[in-house]
């Protein structure tokens, strides 16, 4: 029987092959290595990975909560695929990782009997930040996030020098740091309330538990049904004024816009209307983890395209979330339903505890995960802008391909080096690396890093058990939203492919986030190959009441554009028919 160092039982390991050869720096191996197609499925570009990555600021969640089963997250580039790592809270741990380009040690508990201790007072701790958090969020931390957006969106960047520049890129640095130590905090908070219910439920409903979880973590008043309603207003606005309905008979979202452009009353509505969601919900991208993409701060084609999907569907808002208000209600009769005496009132208690922070899951989206990354991103834009200017760069999104230190360097002297010559052979490792298919995991697999809670996420342990998916005419996944649809599937790598959707097809990707939800409003099903049953698109194809499978690994290789599948949302089966 293989061990650690440790001295734990190894249950598999991959530590690479002539596919997807793996260099290791020392201790690397030992720690079980997760693919992280959840948040950036797509190869990724230096420069997020140097000061863009969440797992930045775990070493603090974990220090300030005192988690018995982590004590950091380390995040490694593997043939241009971001692989993270809990580190379990051991003092014989010794592992290299790298932080801002430089070389870090993640921290580890000098006593080796920390992890039996420190529990204790995470148990004590937890459901005070579970009970107080709310308050917290609303009257004092996203106030703070807001007055720092204030900030950035108020700085003149066009005609600032390179030094202001420079010093604007470590506040915004600064301020995404910031943030994301209160995204923990509040994840966490919300873990603990949620995880509270659901021993409740299990305990008073057994096996009837499973399917109450994911209805009760609907939430109906949050920025991202905020911005569904301001773009279904939009369209209701264009119904009723045939001089906008013709301009949106267009074709692409650019036929949209010279339309509109060309007359006084398309002028005021791309102002009053598509300016101001734009300024109040356009700081996303189709990937909120990763800068090199454009944001729809920068662009309005993607207000235009979700507005012209509306249009053509008829989206309705008011019977969509009422919808779901019903079944959420009704979910909620369904957990409190023969459960009386104290029994009753504990589990009442738990349930709005739990239903109040589910806001939070897409706000944090909104305020954290797309909105400081997005402000992250048009600094790094406007210092390429500059660059451009000055005659080292060709474009400003060269700037993602450039290390953190390497920019700074280039924004003091642009003449430093041949920054054209680097990002144009970065560029082109990137793009090769899209031809390599990411195993889901690498390192040494044990009991204790199988049991990381966060690994659900993922699909995991659920995933390791299951092995790598073999060719087969079915594809297996995580049962994610319940129901069984067959139709048309349709593969989906970008936001330039969000036109090629048609009604009723099922759509298969690697990963969705709160910028792919107005595909929801076309499509019959969903199969992603990230994922787990509280990420994102699950949760949402719950909302919407579409069947889905999550966390499949590769469906993007197995489905192809057309392909008749039949998709089993119930038993998280994908069936390819022809």
């Amino acid at each position: 029987m293989a061990v650690t160092s440790a001295g734990e039982e190894v249950l598999g390991s991959f530590h690479g092959s002539e596919e997807f050869p793996i260099e290791w720096d020392e201790g690397e191996k030992e720690l079980f290595w997760i693919y992280d197609d959840l948040h950036i499925p797509n190869p990724v570009s230096p420069m997020f990975f140097d000061i863009g990555g969440w797992w930045l600021t775990c070493d603090h969640m974990f220090r300030r909560f005192g988690t018995p089963f982590a004590c950091d997250w380390v995040a490694k580039q593997i043939n241009g695929y971001v692989y993270t790592a809990a580190v379990p809270a051991d003092s014989s741990i010794h592992s290299e990782a790298t932080e801002y380009q430089a070389r870090y040690v993640p921290r580890v508990p000098r006593d080796p009997e920390h992890a039996g201790k420190i529990g204790a007072y995470l148990g004590w701790v937890l459901p005070h930040y579970a009970g107080n958090f709310l308050d917290w969020w609303r009257q004092r931390l996203r106030p703070e996030i807001e007055r720092n957006f204030e900030y950035l969106d108020g700085y003149d960047t066009q005609n600032a020098s390179f030094v202001e520049l420079a010093v604007l890129l470590e506040d915004a640095i600064d301020i995404h740091d910031r943030h994301w130590k209160i995204h923990w905090m509040l994840n966490f908070a919300q873990f603990a309330s949620t995880q509270a219910l659901n021993a409740l439920l299990e305990e008073q409903k057994g096996e009837a538990a499973a399917g109450l979880m994911g209805r009760l973590q609907s939430s109906l008043e949050d920025r991202n049904w905020d911005s569904i309603e301001d773009l279904w207003r939009m369209k209701e606005e264009i119904k009723g004024d045939p001089e906008l309905a013709g301009a949106f008979e267009g074709e692409t979202a650019a036929d949209v816009t010279r339309a509109l452009e060309g007359s006084e009353r398309g002028r005021r509505f791309l102002e009053e209307r598509v300016v101001a969601h734009q300024k109040d919900f356009g700081y996303k991208a189709i990937w909120s983890h990763e800068f090199a993409f454009r944001t729809w701060r920068e662009d309005p084609a993607p207000v235009l395209e979700a507005v012209r999907g509306y249009l053509a569907t008829d989206y309705d808002y008011p019977s969509n979330i009422a919808s779901v208000r019903d079944d959420l209600e009704a979910a909620k009769k369904e957990a409190l339903e023969g459960v009386e005496g104290e029994a009753g009132a504990e589990l009442e208690g738990a349930l709005n505890r739990s239903l109040s922070m589910n806001p939070l899951t897409p706000d944090h989206h909104f305020y954290v995960d797309q909105g400081t990354n997005a402000r992250l991103r048009l600094v790094l834009i406007a210092i390429g802008a500059k660059l451009v200017g000055a005659g080292t760069l060709d474009d400003p999104e060269d700037v993602m391909y450039l290390r953190y230190n390497e920019l700074r360097l280039l924004m003091a002297d642009q003449g430093a080096f041949d920054a054209r010559a680097i990002v144009g052979d970065r560029r082109d490792a990137r793009e090769a690396a899209f031809a390599k298919r990411p195993p889901s995991w690498v390192g040494t697999a044990t009991q204790t890093a199988l049991d990381f809670p966060y690994n659900a996420l993922w699909g995991f342990p659920e995933k390791f058990f299951a092995g790598e998916p073999s060719t087969t005419g079915e594809v297996r996944g995580l049962a994610a939203s319940p129901g069984v649809v067959e139709g048309s599937a349709r593969y989906v790598r970008s936001l330039d492919e969000f036109d090629q959707v048609k009604e009723g097809e099922i759509l298969v990707c690697r990963m969705t986030n709160p910028a792919w939800v107005v595909l929801f409003t076309k499509i019959s099903g969903l199969v992603t190959e990230a994922g787990g049953a509280v990420s994102h698109p699950a949760v949402v194809a719950r909302e919407f009441g579409i069947p889905a499978v999550v966390g499949t690994t590769n469906a993007g290789e197995r489905i192809k554009t057309g392909d008749r599948v039949r998709v089993n949302g119930t038993v998280g089966v994908v069936e390819i028919l022809s």
